[in-house]
C-alpha cells in the first residue's frame, strides 16, 4: 500500500481532515489551523495528490476508503471526528456509512452520493475523452508537489474524471444507518446541486444543512471564515451536548 504524506496539528480530540479531488491539503491547510486551536487535525494526501505519489491503475472510492482506515490503524486512532471537502466529504460519507465504530462525528463539505448530484456539466463528460489540461491553484500545486512531476497531472485528472461519471454510488435510502452526529455543507452556486445538498441532510437522521451563500465549489477558500465557524459550532454543540467528546476549542 501507498505511504501517504500526512500531517497533525494541535491537540484535542483527534479529527481526520480529507481534500477534495486533484488537490493537496494546502487548500484546507487555512481550516486545518483554526480547527487545531480546539482538536487534533490530522491531514493527509491520498495517491496521485499533493505530496503522495500514484498508484497504478483507476481510482475508485472503496479504495481511499481503505486508504483512509489504513491510515487511522497506522496513527492508532480509534475514532476521529472527520470533515471532508468534496471528494473527502464522499469517503467521509462511506466511512460512516461502513465503519460507524471509527467516526465519532461527520462533516460533509460539497460532496455527493452519485454523478447525478454534480450540476449537468460534470455529470456529461465522457470518461474516455482526452482529459483538457486543469489550471488554477490545484494544478499549481500539483506541479510544485508531486513527486510523479508535472506532466502526470494529466493521467490523474483523467482518471479522476473517469471516477466522478461513475461513483459515487450511494443510495439515499442507506443513509438512514448513519447514527452519527452529521453536519453537511455546500455552496448555493456550488458544482453540487443544492437539492441534492439537502437530500443527503434529510437522510442522515439529525444530520444538520447549512448553505453557505455566496459561494461556489471554492466554498472553504471562498467563505474560509464563514464555514469555519460553522463546523466549529457543529462539533461544539455535539460537546455541549454530551453527544461527543469535548474539545477545548
Amino acid at each position: 500500500m501507498t505511504l501517504l504524506y500526512s500531517e497533525t496539528l494541535g491537540s484535542g480530540e483527534p479529527l481526520l481532515l480529507l481534500h477534495g479531488g486533484f488537490a493537496s491539503l494546502e487548500p484546507l491547510r487555512p481550516l486545518a489551523v483554526a480547527l487545531s486551536a480546539g482538536f487534533e487535525v490530522h491531514t493527509l494526501e491520498r495517491p496521485g495528490h499533493g505530496r503522495t505519489p500514484d498508484r497504478p491503475g483507476p481510482y475508485g472510492y472503496d479504495e481511499m476508503v481503505l486508504d483512509a482506515l489504513a491510515f487511522l490503524d497506522a496513527s492508532a486512532l480509534n475514532a476521529v471526528h472527520i470533515v471532508g471537502f468534496s471528494d473527502g466529504a464522499n469517503i467521509a460519507l462511506m466511512l460512516a456509512l461502513g465503519h460507524p465504530s471509527r467516526v465519532l462525528s461527520l462533516t460533509a463539505i460539497s460532496g455527493n452520493l452519485d454523478p447525478g448530484g454534480f450540476i449537468g456539466t460534470v455529470a456529461d463528460v465522457d470518461p474516455n475523452e482526452e482529459p483538457p489540461d486543469w489550471q488554477g491553484r490545484e494544478r499549481d500545486d500539483y506541479n510544485a508537489l508531486s513527486p510523479d512531476g508535472p506532466d502526470h497531472a494529466r493521467t490523474v485528472i483523467g482518471k479522476l474524471r473517469r471516477l466522478w461519471v461513475t461513483e459515487p454510488q450511494i443510495a439515499p435510502s442507506s443513509l438512514a444507518a448513519i447514527a452519527a452526529p452529521a453536519l453537511i455543507v455546500s455552496g448555493d452556486r456550488d458544482t453540487i446541486r443544492v437539492d441534492h445538498s439537502a437530500l443527503i441532510a434529510a437522510s442522515i437522521p439529525s444530520a444538520q444543512l447549512c448553505i453557505v451563500p455566496g459561494s461556489t465549489h471554492g466554498i472553504i477558500e471562498e467563505r474560509l471564515d464563514f464555514v469555519t465557524d460553522v463546523v466549529r459550532d457543529f462539533l461544539g454543540s455535539l460537546a455541549a451536548r454530551g453527544r461527543a467528546p469535548s474539545s477545548t476549542a
